[in-house]
């Protein structure tokens, strides 16, 4: 065992984060992982001159790390930024798609909200912020906005973001920026025109919110990391890991290839999601388990669909989303080609479709052949391609696709700390906290790696 050095368990993007800057610091790493390769969710697929994923399609550069890390990875890694079609988002309202207003005047005119909550929202600016610090995001919306925003703006936009329930997510937890500009300015309106006007440093103007991919696939992103941190940091097929506390340290048992395997280490980082804590940390008491366990997931079906010639309605935004009260039975359609390069042949297109969610669990159990058709029948009336069939369809099923931070969300937060307090060296990351989305995971992974080195080079600085 070393001080600098560490474990970490799986090799999605908190993990390969982690590790790039651990190694570029000097430390030794080593990553278990269950699957073959790296890359955790992130897999991209390229079949018949289509270029699609079957997890993430795109990300946000929502925080400076993200824009830190791209600057640091080598040729031929290609930050890819979206297309301005990808500003456009289409909401579904008796049987058409409407554009999601951009401005004042198409706020006025859009037929998405009724005329009562566009006053509502004129108005919005002069009520109260509230004081329940676990209101959920239906709540608050439907407080200081009205139901009609609720159901035609805020419920299409979480579906597409975490395939989940306004009335179940908390506002503080699920969309932390959200919450503070009401704690903080009285008011989403002017707390965004305030925040706009205050100054900000080099290292925020980095985080320009724009949307992005990796030219040919997301995975030439994990793929960078990988070659980067190096290959004999990395051990994969891992299963059963197992982690106890040991001395002043842990003690780590795996399987591969039928062999069992040991080492032992003092700084342990974990990266899985919430429902393989208490299989990996099995000394933690029933209450700890339970606490964190609780985190609900989504469970989503992706379809991506592929056409050689494109004959539906122009793809000229970055997708269609469809609220619950439209009683679909898809979530929403992502225009990958729309906005990124070379996805699909020329004159043709690549959809991304999404089914299931929270309200729908169920829908991941069907076989492909009824996901084809329930696709298809849908696609065929919303985007008019009735008489079109694809030139390529992939399902892919995800049981745990994206944790919904409700109201379990802060005993969860508070047990991982008390954890990590009693067992020094211990991080639980991963997507049970701190945000679900791609940069949300950069930016976890820097601050682990941060804290790690921090706390090394005080330590020994104390030594010496």
């Amino acid at each position: 065992m070393s001080n600098k050095s560490a474990v970490i368990i799986g090799a999605g993007l908190t993990g390969l984060s982690t590790a790039f800057y651990l190694k570029k610091a000097g430390w030794k790493v080593t990553i278990l992982e269950r699957n073959s390769v790296a890359g955790g969710s992130i897999k991209t697929y390229r079949e018949k001159g289509f270029i699609f994923e079957s997890g993430p399609n795109t990300g946000v550069v929502s925080h400076p790390e993200v824009a830190d890390l791209f600057e640091q990875l080598p040729e031929p890694f290609r930050f890819e930024a979206a297309k301005e079609e990808a500003e456009r988002r289409l909401i579904w309202k008796k049987c058409r798609w409407h554009a999601l207003p951009s401005g004042i005047k198409d706020g006025v005119n859009t037929p998405l909200f009724q005329w009562k909550d566009k006053f509502n929202i004129l108005l919005e600016p002069f009520r109260k912020k509230g004081d329940n610090p676990d209101e959920t995001l239906g709540e608050m919306v439907k407080r200081r906005m009205g139901s009609s925003f609720l159901d035609y703006a805020v419920d299409p936009f979480i579906l597409g973001i975490y395939a989940g329930d306004p009335s179940k997510l908390v506002t503080r937890y699920a969309l932390p920026k959200l919450y503070k500009l009401e704690q903080d300015y009285g008011s989403f309106i002017k707390g965004s025109i305030k925040k706009a006007r205050i100054p900000k440093t080099e290292e925020e103007k980095k985080a320009t919110r724009q949307m992005f991919s990796i030219e040919g696939g997301l995975d030439n992103l994990t793929q960078a990391l990988y070659k980067a941190i190096g290959e004999d940091s990395f051990v994969f097929n891992c299963r059963d890991i197992c982690i106890y506390p040991k001395n002043k340290g842990f003690h780590i048992s795996y399987f591969k290839d039928g062999k069992n395997y040991e080492l032992d280490e003092t700084k342990v980082i974990s990266t899985v999601g919430a429902h393989e804590i208490s299989s990996l940390f099995p000394f933690l008491n029933g209450k700890e388990k339970e606490a964190i366990g609780d985190l609900v997931y989504a469970k989503v079906v992706q379809a991506a669909v592929g056409f050689n010639n494109w004959r539906g309605i122009p793809l000229k935004a970055f997708g269609g989303l469809v609220p619950h009260k439209e009683n679909r039975k898809i979530l929403g359609v992502l225009f990958l080609s729309a906005f990124l390069k070379n996805r699909a042949p020329e004159g043709g297109a690549i959809l991304s479709v999404f089914l299931g969610g929270v309200r729908n669990p169920e829908i991941v159990e069907l076989d492909d052949e009824t996901l084809k058709k329930m696709v298809m029948d849908e696609l065929k009336c919303m985007m008019l391609i009735s008489d079109q069939e694809p030139d390529l369809i992939r399902i892919f099923r995800h049981k745990h696709a994206i944790p919904q931070y409700g109201e379990s969300t802060g005993i969860r937060l508070a047990t991982i700390e008390k954890i990590e307090s009693q067992f020094p060296g211990l991080i639980l990351g991963g997507n049970l906290r701190d945000g679900i989305g791609m940069a949300d995971r950069i930016r976890q992974g820097t601050q682990i790696a941060n804290k790690l080195i921090g706390g090394v080079e005080e330590v020994m600085s104390d030594e010496l």
